[in-house]
């Protein structure tokens, strides 16, 4: 048989070897895709086992009904949902609560409500063992919602601040005033002296019905804390311009006002020859005798007291309010003026008058007494 092969022709001995050789690159690539097929198909079976449970889970289509509770619940129970929570985040929470009786039902009701992924973090007054459908509902009420809200007015002094938080957050009065009396767990910045007055943010604040007097008033200082930081105010003056813009707070109420105010403190601090460096505010008197408001008596005018700015010039020795951040910015940098006194002469408008000489702020009190004349209800509660 070799004999015949050795006599075929050389093109025809090339052919037959070519042919021989493409046999077994064929046999070699099909092999290869053979075991390139079968290991594609072997992940994708392996994938599918390991996702069919999670799959089956949610879908539910292992033809069972998954398990709930009937109706909307028995005792309330308070629910924290933390931030970025999915729905099966949420499901998982409200069955270990016992909320809802499994993680599969919320999962079917959620899915079925385009409103559910509206749902916020946050704490929710719930009812153990409702429906699934019915702790929906209830997380999309905002009535639900479980947060006390807790608002602080500006110019609100810190022990206003105190039975505020006792009022609405239940807390026991003597434990709050503790802790203004020793607040070295209120993150305090050392410019402070250890006093919490005027380091409180009056702001809205949302606290979860567990929330400690501790942690309340360390919210508030560390919102006051991040507010000075983002106006640029150097540390080193953080509290002398809290304590001006307090007064200024406690003073006038209309903020196309709160720099000339500012600027009149400033110049009264300086002044060695009208005033004497004596405020002479009415505000610090107060303030000094434990009001918030109302005009000083004779005898509260005598006061002997650091903050009665009508013995003692220059500044208090701290702030006697928490003002606002606007407040502080404009007392920080107040307009250039040679005002000494100012006066509202409309306390409807808020209309005030300044001026640099006693003579004309006389005039301007007489102005105000026109107005109180002739709107004796009004200028009796102001």
């Amino acid at each position: 048989m070799s004999e015949l092969f050795d006599e075929l022709p050389d093109s025809k001995k090339r052919t037959e070897k070519n042919v021989g050789a493409r046999r077994v690159d064929q046999r070699k690539k099909l092999r290869r895709t053979s075991l390139v097929l079968f290991l594609a198909v072997f992940l994708i079976v392996c994938s599918a086992m390991v996702a069919w449970p999670h799959v089956r889970d949610l879908l539910n289509l292992n033809g069972s009904v998954a398990e709930d509770y009937a109706g909307e619940g028995t005792e309330p129970v308070v629910v924290m949902i933390p931030e970025n929570s999915t729905g099966a985040d949420i499901g998982a929470i409200l069955v270990g609560s016992d909320v809802v009786a499994s993680q599969e039902a919320f999962i079917k009701a959620y899915n079925a409500d385009r409103r559910a992924s509206s749902i916020q973090a946050g704490s929710y007054a719930l009812k153990r063992q409702m429906s699934a459908s019915a702790a929906l509902a209830a997380m999309l009420d905002p009535s639900s919602r479980a947060e006390v809200s807790v608002t602080i007015p500006e110019g609100f002094t810190t022990q206003q601040v105190a039975a505020r938080l006792v009022n609405v957050m239940g807390y026991d009065a003597a434990d709050v005033d503790a802790l203004l009396a020793d607040p070295a767990s209120l993150g305090l910045p050392a410019q402070a002296g250890g006093n919490v007055e005027g380091w409180i943010a009056p702001l809205t604040y949302q606290f979860t019905p567990d929330t400690t007097a501790e942690q309340a008033l360390s919210t508030m200082v560390g919102h006051r804390v991040s507010e000075m930081k983002e106006t640029g105010i150097p540390e080193d003056q953080w509290q002398r311009t809290i304590t001006v813009a307090s007064i200024v707070e406690r003073e006038v109420n209309w903020p196309e006002y709160y720099g000339q105010v500012a600027r009149v403190i400033e110049n009264r601090i300086a002044d060695t020859s009208e005033v004497g460096g004596r405020l002479q505010m009415d505000s610090t008197v107060l303030y000094a005798v434990g009001k918030t408001g109302g005009v000083p008596t004779k005898a509260e005018l005598e006061t002997d007291s650091p903050y009665n700015t009508y013995l003692n010039p220059g500044l208090p020795p701290g702030p006697i309010s928490n003002p606002s951040l606007d407040v502080i910015k404009a007392s920080h940098n107040p307009p250039a003026g040679d005002w000494l006194y100012f006066v509202t002469v409309n306390f409807d408008t808020g209309e005030t008058k300044f001026s640099n000489n006693l003579q004309q702020h006389n005039v301007y009190v007489e102005q105000l007494r026109e107005w109180i004349a002739a709107n004796p209800q009004e200028g009796q509660d102001g």
